[in-house]
């Protein structure tokens, strides 16, 4: 017989399925390891008498790491919930403590993943048996025996890991990660919990632009027509009390070169103001911020996935995967003390971003 067509279990003599009931599963996963051509060279118990002091110290170490991480992700669902404002507010009109918010919930979601993994490894270093095999090679289906030795094995492997034995372990793990599996539900769930067409600037179909809105630097200041140079850009927001509330409102001010004409879209020939102009800048593929321009071809590139809009075409897609036109703002001015200042003449015609569809 060659060695392809060799099966592993002719290697030894395997007891029938009734001599391996008798037997205890680390007998059997000894067998069956034998007969499925794992050799198993080298094995030990970490802690030979169970109970020492060392043995509790390990499983105490490891079970403040699980404790960590339930603490984390608890802190995660806090913080998410409320705990920590994230409105953003412009600086001198409210609490700047938004800032905050992002990092907290990537490192306590770190931290709470990154304590469960290292929990884990040290219980497998530190308290499961050493052991070193070797394994042959093989493709053959297995018969009863075989299937209850791997059966054997298996259980063989769960007593090793010593949940049954060690309820403080069992008892953290479970705490960890049944916050940990929380952490999602809550991020998913907790979003709906508001209706998103209800309350000042949380509406699908309107943003916090509105006629006679000032348009406002990111510090509060206003915006004029002297402020741009020929092909500049600038980030700008509504110049609303309290604040800007809603992620749905950073647009991009643009300063065309001389000689640059927009071909404007169907009634939207007024929106422009002068040589300015104002588009949403979150991408309508997936909400990125469309922001690095090109002034000499007026090309907008998102730098998430590439996508490329043609300002001279009025923020058509020409490149990538955006697939519409990013929304226009209606331009106009007031004069405020002698001098001119950016107002916005209405809303965005239409929706912002990917997460919604056209308004009529």
């Amino acid at each position: 017989m060659s060695t392809t067509d060799q099966h592993p279990g002719d290697e030894i003599e395997v007891p029938s399925a009734e001599a391996l009931g008798s037997m205890s599963d680390e007998e059997v996963m000894i067998i069956g390891a034998e007969a499925d051509g794992v050799h198993i060279v080298h094995r030990r118990e970490r802690y030979p008498i169970a109970g020492t002091r060392a043995e509790k110290r390990a499983e105490r170490t490891i079970a403040a790491l699980f404790v960590l991480a339930f603490l984390s992700a608890v802190g995660f669902i806090v913080v998410f919930c409320g705990a920590v404002p994230f409105e953003w507010h412009l600086p001198g009109q409210g609490s700047q403590d938004f800032r905050y918010f992002t990092p907290l919930l990537g490192a306590l979601l770190g931290l709470s993943l990154a304590c469960i993994g290292i929990g884990v490894v040290l219980w497998a270093k530190w308290l499961m048996p050493e052991e070193e095999v070797v394994q042959d090679r093989h493709d053959d289906p297995s018969p009863l025996p075989e299937q209850i030795m791997t059966s054997a094995t298996i259980m063989s492997g769960l007593n090793d890991f010593g949940v049954a034995r060690r309820s403080m372990l069992k008892s953290t793990i479970g705490l960890a990660g049944a916050a940990l599996g929380a952490v999602p539900l809550v991020a998913l769930v907790g979003a709906m919990i508001k209706k998103p067409n209800k309350g000042a600037g949380q509406s699908l179909f309107h943003t916090m632009w509105t006629k006679g809105v000032p348009i406002v630097y990111a510090d509060g200041r206003r915006v004029g027509p002297d402020d741009l140079l020929p092909g500049g850009l600038e980030t700008v927001f509504p110049g609303v009390p309290g604040g800007v509330k809603a992620g749905d409102s950073p647009t991009l001010l643009i300063r065309l070169r001389p000689g640059q004409v927009v071909k404007a879209r169907k009634g939207q020939s007024s929106y422009q103001w002068g040589d300015y102009v104002a588009f949403s800048k979150i991408c309508t593929h997936a909400g990125c911020p469309a922001s690095l321009y090109e002034q000499q071809t007026g090309r907008l590139l998102c730098p998430c996935h590439q996508s490329q809009f043609d300002v001279l075409l009025d923020a058509k897609p020409i490149f990538g995967p955006a697939t519409r036109s990013l929304p226009k703002l209606p331009l106009g001015v007031e004069v405020v003390d002698g001098k001119q200042y950016f107002v916005a003449q209405g809303d965005f015609p239409e929706a912002i971003g990917p997460a919604f569809w056209e308004r009529p």
